[in-house]
């Protein structure tokens, strides 16, 4: 009881001094604290009643609220309010106030008061001199996340001018030390002179950039080291593509040690060890609780599957790992991570590299993809670098090419959107090594990588209840060596606060009915189906039944028909070459005729007849032959009936009608609101843009299209888009000036685009399995966000459904292998035991050799003669070039588009058939050698030359016969660059 009673007033007696010293120092709070940003605390620890009186003064005065807001915290009495304060206070990002009050000392915030001073006295200048929202980006050290989007709803809203004036009141407010130096920078950056000088009259408007914004002299024993924490962000993303949201906001730890004195004391009383001797490294990032609880197994040094929402900063998550990995493995650590897409590894690329740089420039990073021009050796990286970005496939030749001894070589491996780690993927490829190494007998003590995983859903492979779908994540495990599934289930209503699950909602519609413009294009199809059948029986090609007309299985029929006739084998050689050309040519018309199909079932007549209108004209500039002639007059004979029925007569499309009332409803009743449209197409995404923009209703809209870079060539929507275009697509749709309302993308942006403000998901058709769902639906991130399926398929939404109840089955299977870890490992252990099994049964299958016989290579549209294969050499087992030096007879070039470096090789020319124009590859220049051809092994069949056996290979992997190696003094002896007339 006595000890009982002596807690008490020790309590007593604490809080009372807290009180005292808040009281005594509540200056300083009045003039950085917003009420409302601490309304968790609020609503936690004071009546309801006097939370709204707060913020109800706080509409009126800001210094008012808050000093009503102390007066209240100083009458509290719960145990525990003083620290919770703190907590809000620090995941608000109040790092400077938060300091302070743990040390009352508050000179910090003493010393920046002449800069508040000085801002204000010059504000009605400053505000009109200054554009905010170039600005934002570089001043998110000293602003918290509210602020951020706050001004750029303003900016959105009411205009540039009071932007700037909430800008202003913000850093007036500001409590971190160094805002006044950051604003300083930021002006210079942006080449706002003008507001520049008004802060430094001295200040040069041109000239070389000086060291600015120290605030006091600096003893010379001692330094500065200020350490930025990254926010990751994406409104104001201007680098970056498809960045993944969080609302940490960046903090600086000053830290002034003594001379000499290399142990790194920050003011917070902080001590961290320094890597390499050189740095120390200060600023601890505060991670959100939910994400802190992610990265816990990480930290114990586990193996782990982090799956967590998009949208709630896993990336985050990534890069305070890599930190914590920095540390503790000082000159030993060697850091991979690795990015599925060339899209998300720039992004992620130019992450690490503002985060390091920032909070530890002294960290080495380096990035490469299969999309770069020439980049050194992976040996060489390895060596010089602390953290490595790449795509997976790049590590995967490193290893085959020997620059990769094994992942020894590393201590850490990220793998994000990890669960694409099955069948052939370059992850799996990679985790096969890795797990070969780890099984193998005599190998068990080899150092291994720490593996870490991140992904929005482990729900892979088929399933049908709970059991099936627990062997399925534990496959996954078991591939990614997994000895964790880390989810967030302590802190989830700390994720909850972040994150918002869209609501989700279904729209099925009538089908379009058949109409005259279908009918037509019913005949026409029919039509060039009966002059095929009369080259050749195209019926004996293939054994697809049941192709209706405007239907996926009809597009089906046509690759499984070119992929037979590429190795149709005929007696006479010419008459071979004709029927596959003419073959070909009817196909290739009957699967665009198909594609107009389908785009007239989803948008409009009018974009159906453009999309055919566009590939014949395409055809004719193209320089066809007989059969493209007679194609293209049969369908210019239909074009005027055709253009009067898509301009008039025809019922509107129900699935538009649909799309229109729904966008036309959600803008009425919120004019900021910002959609992304998936479809499955790009040359639907082209249609439905069109249609958006000539809409009077919709047009408002300034819809943006985001595809893929693609392969193939599209008379829509060119060859796909370039990382720049992409970005330019997004920055409009990101702009604070609300360029683009709306956003049609195809899957390129299924996984990591990022717009917070996005509150309208809407699914055109569009559906896939459960990652897919979760991905799609996790685009939406604004608080009362939607996601819609409009469809005229009732097996579609039912589809979706059925994804969303095998996502809750996923959920629970999660859950009960947490419950079960033992049962959960020793599951893993069987699958991985097995596996290693059949992976050495593969290997000891004796791989058939190839043979030494000589081959022909035939064009696989019109099978004219190519080259023979003793002519092939093969360049850094990935590259072929073909020697013979009349290849260039049978082939013409054109100059390239977009001619870069790769692998050592440079782009000059686009290769293609002297006879039907078919894309054969590219000329390239190696070292000193001009004008090589190099071969696309798809573009071409292979012939038996004593059997006549006609083959046909997608891969240069996949051939049986023999390719010697590229020499280069056989180059040097033999080669001769082409002239002028020649190219």
């Amino acid at each position: 009881m006595l000890i009982a009673v002596k807690y008490l007033r020790h309590l007593f007696i604490m809080y009372e001094v807290e009180k005292s010293n808040l009281k005594r120092c509540s200056e300083y709070v009045v003039q950085v604290l917003q009420p409302s940003y601490v309304r968790n605390f609020m609503t936690a620890y004071l009546d309801r009643e006097i939370v709204e009186r707060i913020l109800s003064e706080e509409t009126r005065s800001v210094t008012s609220a808050v000093q009503v807001f102390l007066d209240q915290v100083c009458l509290l009495e719960e145990e525990g309010w003083f620290q919770a304060l703190l907590d809000t206070l620090q995941a608000e990002g109040y790092n400077g106030l938060c300091e302070a009050l743990e040390k009352w000392d508050f000179e910090a915030l003493e010393n920046t008061r002449p800069h508040r001073v000085l801002l204000d006295r010059i504000e009605p200048s400053f505000t009109k001199k200054i554009r905010p929202n170039e600005l934002l980006g570089h001043l998110r050290g000293c602003l918290l996340p509210r602020e951020c989007e706050e001004i750029q709803a303003i900016n959105s809203q009411k205009g540039q001018i009071a932007a700037a004036e909430r800008l202003t009141e913000c850093l007036k407010r500001s409590d971190k030390h160094n805002w006044f130096k950051l604003l300083k920078t930021a002006l210079y950056d942006c080449e706002q002179h003008a507001a520049l000088e008004l802060l430094d009259p001295d200040t040069e408007s041109s000239g070389s950039k000086t060291e600015e914004g120290h605030d006091e002299e600096m003893d010379t024993e001692t330094m500065t080291t200020i350490s930025f924490q990254y926010r990751e962000e994406c409104d104001d993303d201007d680098e970056g593509l498809l960045k993944s949201g969080n609302d940490m906001t960046p903090s600086e730890t000053l830290s002034i040690p003594a001379a000499g004195d290399r142990s790194g004391v920050s003011v917070t009383g902080a001590q961290e060890p320094m890597r390499d001797g050189e740095k120390d490294r200060q600023g601890e990032k505060k991670l959100r609780h939910y994400q802190r609880e992610l990265a816990d197994p990480v930290f114990q040094g586990h193996n782990t599957i982090i799956c967590a929402p998009t949208g709630c900063g896993k990336t985050v998550v990534a890069l305070e790992i890599c930190e914590q990995h920095l540390q503790a493995k000082g000159k030993e650590a060697k850091i991979v991570f690795m990015a599925t897409k060339v899209d998300v590894f720039d992004q992620q690329y130019k992450l690490f590299k503002d985060h390091f740089l920032q909070k530890d420039p002294d960290v080495r990073i380096e990035g490469f993809c299969g999309n770069q021009e020439d980049t050194l050796s992976m040996t060489v990286i390895m060596e010089n670098n602390d953290i490595i970005i790449l795509t997976p496939q790049i590590l995967v030749n490193a290893m085959t090419q020997g620059e990769v001894p094994c992942l020894s070589c590393f201590s850490l491996l990220i793998l994000d959107e990890c669960h694409n780690t099955t069948g052939k993927h370059p992850y799996n490829m990679i985790m096969r090594s890795y797990l070969d190494a780890k099984l193998d007998s005599g190998q068990n003590q080899r150092r291994l990588p720490q593996i870490v995983g991140l992904t929005a859903s482990v729900g892979i492979g088929s399933f049908k209840n709970q059991s099936e779908a627990e062997d399925n994540i534990c496959q996954l495990c078991g591939n990614l060596d997994a000895r964790v599934i880390s989810t967030v289930q302590t802190h989830i209503d700390d994720l909850r606060h972040y994150v918002h699950t869209p609501e989700k909602d279904f729209y099925l519609v009538p089908k379009r009915q058949a109409n005259p413009f279908t009918r037509i294009i019913y005949d026409i199809m029919a039509k060039i189906e009966g002059l095929a059948k009369r080259v050749y029986n195209i019926e004996s090609l293939s054994s697809i039944e049941n192709r209706d007309y405007g239907s996926q299985k009809y597009e089906q029929w046509i690759v499984d028909v070119q992929k037979k006739c590429r190795v149709l084998h005929l007696k006479d050689q010419q008459e071979e070459s004709r029927v596959c050309r003419a073959l070909f040519n009817y196909t290739e018309h009957l699967r665009k005729y198909n594609d107009a199909l389908i785009i007239n079932e989803d948008a409009r007549t009018k974009d159906a007849l453009e999309y055919l209108s566009a590939f014949i004209e395409q055809v004719k500039n193209a320089g066809h032959d007989d059969t493209e002639r007679q194609l293209t007059t049969y369908f210019e004979g239909y074009q005027g009936l055709l253009r009067n029925l898509s301009t008039g007569g025809q019922k509107e499309n129900p699935k538009l009608a649909e799309l229109q009332f729904i966008l036309e409803e959600q803008y009425r009743h919120n004019e900021e609101t910002k959609s992304v449209l998936f479809v499955r197409t790009r040359a639907l995404a082209d249609a439905l843009r069109k249609w958006i923009e000539e809409s009077d209703s919709l047009k408002f809209l300034k819809p943006g299209v985001l595809i893929g870079r693609g392969r193939k060539s599209s008379q829509l929507t060119g060859s796909g888009m370039t990382l720049t275009s992409k970005k330019g697509v997004l920055d409009s749709f990101k702009n604070l000036d609300n360029q683009s309302k709306i956003l049609i993308a195809t899957s390129v942006a299924d996984e990591g685009i990022d717009i917070p403000q996005c509150n309208l998901v809407l699914m055109y058709e569009y559906v896939g399995n459960v990652v897919k769902m979760v991905q799609v639906r996790g685009r939406g991130r604004a608080q009362g966000s939607k996601c819609l399926l409009i469809s005229d398929k009732k097996e579609m939404i039912d589809k979706e459904k059925h994804n969303m109840e095998k996502e809750k089955i996923v959920e629970k299977a999660v859950k009960n292998l947490q419950a079960a870890p033992e049962d959960m490992l020793q599951k893993i252990d069987i699958f991985q035991r097995r596996d290693k099994i059949f992976r050495d049964m593969e290997k000891c299958i004796v791989e058939r050799p190839r043979t030494e016989g000589n081959y022909e290579l035939l064009c696989s549209k019109c099978k004219k003669h190519g080259c023979f294969t003793e002519d092939i050499r093969k360049l850094q087992e990935c590259h072929h070039i073909v020697m013979d030096r009349g290849f260039f007879t049978r082939a013409k070039t054109e100059p390239h588009p977009k001619p870069k470096g790769f692998n050592g090789l440079i782009k000059t020319k686009k290769l293609f058939c002297k006879h039907c124009g078919f894309d054969w590859g590219i000329v390239a220049s190696y070292n000193t050698i001009p004008d090589l051809p190099v071969i696309k092994i798809d573009s071409f069949v292979v012939k038996n030359c004593v059997t006549g056996q006609q083959r046909y290979y997608r891969k240069w992997k996949e051939v049986d016969f023999t390719i010697k190696t590229f020499d280069l003094s056989e180059i040097v002896t033999n080669w001769i660059p082409l002239v002028p007339e020649e190219q």
